[in-house]
Order: structure tokens, then sequence, then C-alpha cells
């Protein structure tokens, strides 16, 4: 190779590494409008959601550390809760700052995953994920409060005066506060059940024929999830499957609904046509 091709070389590869430069130190930010980037770009923009997700948390794990000894007291309805050592009193303290600040942390965990992701969704999926978000943390919050005000209640009575027939029950504040989230925060995510149905529906993957060709399949499944969320009685069991098969059923009329209304909205286009 002569010397005047060896410089050519050289040349154009400093021209690559000079634009690959340029266009790193020019950074736009990934939207909609310009949905490519190079995997450094989409890299930068989880780092970003990472760090403000991290932020968000912190916030509200500090806020709830310091803030336990006001609000705890009304969470335990009265009942006599013990420590067994100031090892506990700390990891008491820990758990409880770190569940509910996830679980607080939660929207906003959504919502910045929704503006890293929305740019390499397609309009059909994205019209249904801006329509249906005040749904879905409504749906979150009836689920909690679902949780907090029926099943732990219920469930708590129950194995405790189960308990106090042969044995001293001695409850820790750990322990109760453990049984509380158990029996609280899965439904926030088990009411999401007609959310996760007419997305399904609308991205063309379900319909009310299937969901009804399905309904025992998933009845068997929604009876194993409470068995594994649910404390272990049958009483309880009956408590937190019914709202579930009352949502799956909810969601196919829906479906139904919306199955009826595509169909006169293209009969009429017809008719136009």
């Amino acid at each position: 190779m002569s010397e005047e091709d060896n410089n050519k070389r050289k040349q154009t590869l400093q021209q690559i590494t000079d634009d690959g430069i340029a266009k790193t130190k020019k950074r736009r930010r990934v939207t909609a409008d310009q949905p490519d980037a190079t995997l450094v770009e989409h890299l930068d923009d989880l780092r970003g959601v990472l760090i403000k997700t991290v932020v968000v948390f912190i916030i509200f794990f500090t806020l709830i550390f310091l803030t336990i000894q006001f609000w705890f007291p009304y969470l335990t309805k009265g009942h006599d809760l013990i420590v067994r050592g100031p090892f506990e009193v700390i990891r008491f303290y820990l758990r409880t700052a770190g569940s509910l600040g996830i679980g607080l942390s939660l929207p906003f965990i959504c919502y910045y995953l929704w503006q890293f992701m929305s740019p390499g969704l397609v309009e059909k999926e994205t019209k249904f994920l801006k329509s249906y978000f005040p749904l879905m943390m409504g749906l979150f919050l009836l689920g909690i409060s679902f949780g907090y005000f029926v099943v732990h209640p219920i469930s708590y009575y129950f194995l405790i005066q189960m308990g106090q027939q042969n044995f001293d029950v001695l409850v820790t504040a750990d322990e109760y506060m453990s049984f509380l989230l158990i029996t609280t925060m899965p439904f926030g995510l088990i009411f999401q059940l007609p959310i996760i149905v007419l997305f399904l529906h609308h991205i063309e993957l379900l319909d009310s024929v299937i969901m009804k060709n399905v309904r025992l399949y998933v009845y068997f499944a929604l009876l194993v999830i409470t068995a594994l969320i649910a404390p272990p009685d049958f009483f309880t069991h009956m408590i937190t499957v019914t709202p579930m098969i009352v949502l799956y059923e909810i969601s196919i009329y829906i479906v139904k609904i919306k199955e009826n209304r595509r169909r006169k909205k293209e009969a009429k286009m017809e008719t136009e046509e």
C-alpha cells in the first residue's frame, strides 16, 4: 500500500471518529418524532430513568422512616404488638420504610418507564396507555383498599382466633407489618386484570369468545394465585378469589361492548361508502 493510500485511509478513519464524537456531543433526546438512536443514547436515557427512580425512592423512604412513629399506631387498629429486641426495631423501621417506599414510588416509576418506552411504541399502544393510565391508578388504589379494609382484618382476626384456642398469641410489629403488606399490596396488582384484558383486546390478541372458552382455566389460575398470596385458610381464599372472578367477568362484558361498538362503526362506514 502506497503512502498516499495510507494517508487517505487514516484521514477516513479520523473523519469517522470525529463525526461520532460530534454526534455524541450534540446528543438529542429520543422522542416520538425522532425515535432513532444509538445504543449509547438509549442507555443514557435508561440511566436517567434509574437515577430519577432512586431519587424518588430515597425521598419516600426517608419521609416514611422519619414519620413512622406518628402514623403506625393507626395501622395497628388497636392490636397489641411487641418487639423482641433492639435489632428487631431497626429491622422493622427499615423493612417498613423500604416496602412502603417502593409502593409509593410505583406510580412515578411507571411514568418514568412510560417516558422511556413511548418513542418505541406504535400509535395504537401509545393511545391505549394514555387513555387508561388514570384507570390503572384507580384500580391499583381500589385493590389496596380492598386488601386493607376487607381481606386483612378478616384474615387477621380469623388466624388470631384460631391461634388463641391453643396458644398465647404474641404478634411482633415486624410480623404484623409483613402480614399487612402481604394482604394488601398484591391486590393492587391483581386489580389490574381488566386493564391487561383490555390491552390484549386492543392489540387484537384477545376477544370475548376466547375469554369465554378459557373461563374455567382462568378460574383455576386465579385459585392458584389466591393460594400463593392469601393466608392459608379457606374463608380468606373465598374472599380473595371472588373479586378476581368478578373482575374477569366484568372484563368480558367490557370487551363485548367494545366489540359491538366496533361492529356498528364498521357497518356505518360500509353504509356511507
